[in-house]
């Protein structure tokens, strides 16, 4: 028995998962581990299957200030994400939850129903200042859940009514459901997307993003939103050395052949639970480049597996770092992709109306 099999209940079976073990997080006091008995008694196989619970969220809106983002809040509907991406760089926030940076993060998600109305009530508020909301930041917004909750959609509308600006990112081809909200706030400038591509390889994708569309069905969601007048960003991310950094220059190609404006690329996070559960995947998937991409990782964050720095955090420093970027910004160049969007409207925000509120007489 493995080490990494050793966090799993007996007879689990896992399909289409990114992680293959669930390690405690790094708050719990215990480790678990199965052990044999020694009674010998069959266990019956049980297919590990996707769990949504309920929270009443008392805010909607949550406040950074990280140089490296662009925005200085966010909406996140949901915690968790199905999705499955082994890399995910969120992944450690499920252990604020007790439960799994490993396969909890994936599988026992949260639901926050009652957001959109908790937004509507924050952004009434007459402290409140209005700039871009980002949507999609730690985890993805059109996850599989989504269908059953709509919480994406209801936040949407709150944001379009009263006409703030939105930023969204997602792998999540549901967001092709809402254009009819999102087509509109374009049009005045209030909204861009951002859709994130690691590798134009089905089965690498399959692999690395067990659950999130396909690349092929990517490129036609960009297609559909370009097509629709939303503006769409290409965002390579992340960008995994010695593995998916050759595909850099095609990737570009393609998603600006289907309509992206723009461009912009994130090296290889690996935080905390993250740097374990990735190099597990590496030795299971890839075995024969595993070393490989893990020496570059180290090279690009200073002999680490990740440097939280600002500034280095997202794209590493040293040789590699540099030849991707220069890879990059040659491949923006020649395509006629952009790094910057212009920004967006920030002057048409207004709360809407509400029942019972006293009609302005001019």
């Amino acid at each position: 028995m493995s080490e990494t099999d050793a966090t799993l209940l007996p007879g689990l079976r896992l399909r289409a998962r990114g992680a293959a073990s669930n390690a405690v997080g790094r708050f719990e006091a215990q480790r678990r581990a199965r052990v044999d008995d020694g009674w010998e008694i069959a266990e019956d196989d049980r297919l590990l299957r996707t769990e949504v619970r309920i929270e009443r969220p008392r805010s909607a809106l949550s406040y950074n200030r990280s140089p490296d983002l662009p925005f200085d809040r966010s909406v996140n509907p949901y915690r968790g994400c199905e999705h499955g991406c082994v890399y995910c760089f969120a992944r450690p926030s499920h252990a604020y939850l007790n439960l799994s940076p490993g396969l909890d993060f994936e599988t026992r998600l949260i639901a926050r129903p009652g957001i959109a109305e908790v937004l509507a009530g924050e952004l009434r508020a007459r402290s409140y200042g209005v700039a871009t909301v980002a949507l999609g930041t730690n985890t993805d917004p059109y996850q599989p859940c989504e269908v059953d909750h709509l919480l994406m959609r209801q936040v949407l509308q709150v944001l379009s009514d009263f006409n703030h600006p939105t930023a969204i990112t997602t792998k999540g081809t549901l967001i092709e459901r809402d254009i009819d909200i999102l087509a509109p706030m374009a049009a005045k400038g209030l909204l861009r997307v951002g859709i994130s591509v690691t590798t134009l390889e089905a089965d690498l994708s399959r692999k690395l993003e067990p659950r999130a569309p396909a690349p092929l069905r990517r490129l036609a969601m960009i297609r559909r939103l370009s097509d629709a007048g939303i503006p769409v960003r290409v965002m390579l991310a992340p960008v995994i050395p010695g593995l998916t950094d050759p595909e850099l220059e095609g990737i570009l190609t393609a998603c600006r052949d289907a309509g992206a404006q723009a461009a912009s690329w994130i090296a290889l996070r690996l935080p905390l639970e993250v740097s374990p559960l990735f190099q597990d995947w590496l030795a299971q998937h890839v075995p024969g480049r595993a070393a490989k991409v893990m020496a570059r990782v180290r090279e690009m964050h200073g002999g680490k597996d990740y440097d939280a720095h600002w500034g280095r955090r997202m794209r590493g420093e040293g040789v590699w770092a540099n030849l991707i970027a220069q890879r990059f910004d040659k491949a923006v160049a020649r395509l006629g992709l952009v790094k910057q969007m212009p920004p967006l409207r920030a002057d048409l925000f207004r709360p809407p109306p509400r029942a019972g509120d006293q009609l302005a007489l001019f």
